[in-house]
């Protein structure tokens, strides 16, 4: 069931009504409606995986209260570790058990060795790279005397499968979320209007903008050995903005979805393309991932405590781990190669230059200095996603190779090119009202907020209208499923 289908606008009104008006103060109740709710969503993907989630949870359930309740310090990290082994092991038999495979077949025979070993015919159950790290988190905050473990199986299996986020995050914490479970939620009408509102502009980041775009985005990539240098950037400028709008509208209607039922997630993006520099994106970006590989991965590595080519190497594998998050393929540990060598690049070269930059006082110059540093973070980071849009290394070769011929310098041809100009014309208009709103944890939180109510439910029609104008005849799932 996806966010922007029918299916899903019906499903959520009827939970919403029951959840209010039926088990309104009755926090167990509620509690127990989502894990029952969370599950039929889930199910209208592959009712089969879902032992997968319930398995998950009672593993990290239990885990949880036998490592608390353990005193020796040896039993718990025995415990932790046979909870990281079952969500780890999952996780890799389903995402990457053919990958590894596949490449020691590959590896074996160019040594001339035969092996029996073959690939399976596995499906990915969906979100399973989101729950799998929000209930390993609960396990190691407990081991680590952060949290004390809830004894509450019911509170706990809403926490994992809440729907909201259950398939593409954000990646919660217990800390912050679980105890929401615990709490008495009020219906709030400012919130739920604040809800309504989120939802509304992730639904215009999806379909009016990454949905159509995803039409250009897929026609150039898989042909791209016919179309010229100034149509494959068009392609790559389409991608950059199909994968942000596509993922941070998930998360904007997650989010909303969360405030109308009383609950607060953690902001998933924050701009990330008005970033000034690599560092800054990636504070900006995918935030909740980007967090737990810092928490979970880096500072447990040593972070920046332990040397300069300590903290090269944490850099590096933490973003070569973030790469196979995102798939099994080789595409991405480059892109997450990629990104470390300009973190790293930025961290130890570019920077030294902010000193001789901050010298500048006059206003113009600090704007121009800004909009550069701004365009080409956008322009690097734009580089990436060629690679991690690419099928293989060679066809993101042959793309980049075909940015840099000389037909860069022609007008773009290909299918649907006037539609891509009125795409492109509500991009422009979509990055100013980002612009305009960034100081907010979404673009049009405020907007119209002093406006008459006839301009500002004007606006919000005019939005709706074009969400539907724009709807694709194919519903189209979101980037971030197959993670």
């Amino acid at each position: 069931m996806l966010f922007n289908s029918i299916n899903y606008f019906i499903f959520l009104t009827i939970f919403f009504l029951i959840y209010w008006l039926l088990l309104n103060k009755k926090i167990k109740s509620q509690n127990l409606f989502i894990v029952i709710s969370s599950y039929i969503f889930y199910s209208f993907w592959n009712w089969k995986f879902l032992s997968i989630i319930i398995f998950s949870t009672l593993i990290d359930y239990t885990s949880g209260l036998l490592i608390y309740r353990e005193k020796r310090k040896l039993n718990k990290q025995l415990l932790l570790g046979l909870s990281i082994l079952v969500n780890i092991g999952i996780l890799v038999t389903f995402k990457y058990y053919n990958f590894f495979i596949d490449n020691f077949i590959l590896i074996s025979s160019f040594f001339g060795l035969k092996t029996n070993l073959k690939s399976l015919e596995i499906i990915l159950p969906v979100g399973i790279s989101f729950y799998t790290f929000q209930t390993l988190s609960y396990s190691v905050d407990i081991y680590k005397n952060k949290l004390v473990p809830t004894k509450d199986l019911i509170a706990f299996s809403a926490f994992v499968s809440f729907f909201q986020q259950l398939v593409a995050g954000p990646i919660e914490r217990a800390t912050n979320f679980l105890t929401q479970f615990y709490r008495k939620r009020d219906f709030n009408y400012l919130q739920v209007v604040d809800g309504l509102r989120q939802i509304l502009w992730g639904l215009f980041k999806k379909i009016v903008i990454a949905d159509n775009c995803s039409l250009f985005v897929d026609l150039i990539f898989n042909n791209s050995a016919q179309y010229s240098g100034s149509t494959l950037l068009l392609g790559s400028l389409f991608f950059s903005f199909q994968i942000y709008c596509d993922f941070s509208g998930y998360s904007d209607i997650a989010i909303g979805t969360s405030r109308i039922l009383g609950f607060n997630m953690q902001q998933n993006f924050n701009y990330p393309y008005f970033s000034k520099n690599i560092l800054e994106f990636w504070n900006r970006w995918h935030i909740s991932l980007t967090s737990w590989f810092r928490d979970y991965i880096y500072i447990p590595l040593g972070g920046n405590k332990s040397g300069l080519l300590i903290k090269i190497r944490n850099i590096l594998y933490v973003f070569i781990l973030s790469g196979l998050w995102h798939g099994a393929n080789w595409t991405f540990v480059f892109w997450g190669f990629l990104n470390s060598f300009y973190y790293v690049l930025y961290l130890f070269l570019i920077s030294k230059l902010k000193v001789t930059f901050n010298k500048i006082q006059n206003n113009f110059l600090l704007k121009v200095k800004e909009a550069l540093s701004i365009s080409f973070t956008f322009t690097i980071i734009s580089f990436t996603w060629i690679f991690f849009r690419s099928d293989s290394l060679t066809h993101a070769i042959q793309f980049i190779s075909g940015i840099l011929s000389f037909s860069l310098f022609t007008v773009p041809v290909f299918d649907g090119f006037n539609k891509s100009l009125l795409i492109l014309l509500f991009i422009i208009i979509f990055t100013i009202i980002e612009w305009n709103g960034k100081k907010y944890k979404y673009a049009i939180e405020k907007t119209g907020e002093k406006w008459p109510r006839l301009f500002r439910w004007s606006f919000y029609s005019m939005l709706i209208y074009i969400i539907g104008m724009f709807t694709p005849s194919n519903e189209l799932p979101f980037i971030y499923f197959q993670f």
